[in-house]
């Protein structure tokens, strides 16, 4: 009898073995350290990591913003140079266009404006923001398929652009850049969905 129930126990065990091995196959996940996305995302943050603040907000979200569309791009870079879905594609081509535009004029401001405004505020909230972003963004779970790893990183770098966006137009004095966080607000959030939609149609795989 005691034979009966040690092998009971031993078919039960290696059965959830079996569907926890089946289930690992069915998520894949990589390492961060090795992922290409994520290399882009971390060079990105520590990038913004060294900015130098003004304390004027519309300077600095300016200058955080255009580090922060630069890694947009650089994203949108390697998922046209290696991904292999068309609509991600199709995304990153838009992102690359649009955000490439906004940087010029970012750029622009840049060299019109010198900061004037005290804000400390402002600056503790921004980088209270990147900092909780890049926390998310370590929490993401990625798999090396350079589509799926665009979509899902992507997400959370449009949500932080949001939120730095949204502080712009609490704090910001300069109408062209409560604009321009007003039309990020808007095209963000209309590419979150589309991303979301994409990876839910896939099974976040």
């Amino acid at each position: 009898m005691k034979n009966v129930i040690k092998l009971t126990w031993l078919l039960v065990i290696a059965g959830f073995f079996a569907a926890c091995t089946k289930d690992n196959n069915e998520i894949k996940i990589q390492n961060h350290d090795q992922d290409q996305m994520m290399s882009i995302m971390h060079q990105m943050m520590s990038k913004m990591d060294t900015m130098k603040m003004t304390k004027d907000p519309d300077n600095d979200f300016a200058m955080m913003m255009r580090m922060h569309h630069q890694g947009a791009i650089d994203m949108a870079n390697l998922e046209l140079k290696s991904g292999s879905d068309a609509t991600m594609k199709q995304m990153a081509q838009s992102i690359m266009t649009s955000q490439q535009a906004e940087i010029t004029q970012l750029t622009a401001f840049l060299a019109s404006h010198p900061p004037h405004t005290n804000d400390p505020d402002f600056d503790t909230m921004q980088m209270d923001n990147m900092k909780k972003a890049g926390k998310q963004a370590d929490l993401q779970i990625i798999n090396g398929d350079i589509d799926h790893d665009f979509a899902i990183l992507m997400i959370g770098h449009h949500q932080s652009a949001i939120e730095n966006a949204r502080l712009e137009l609490l704090h910001g004095q300069e109408q062209r850049m409560k604009t321009m966080a007003t039309n990020i607000i808007d095209a963000q959030m209309k590419e979150i969905d589309q991303f979301q939609d994409w990876l839910l149609a896939r099974g976040n795989k």
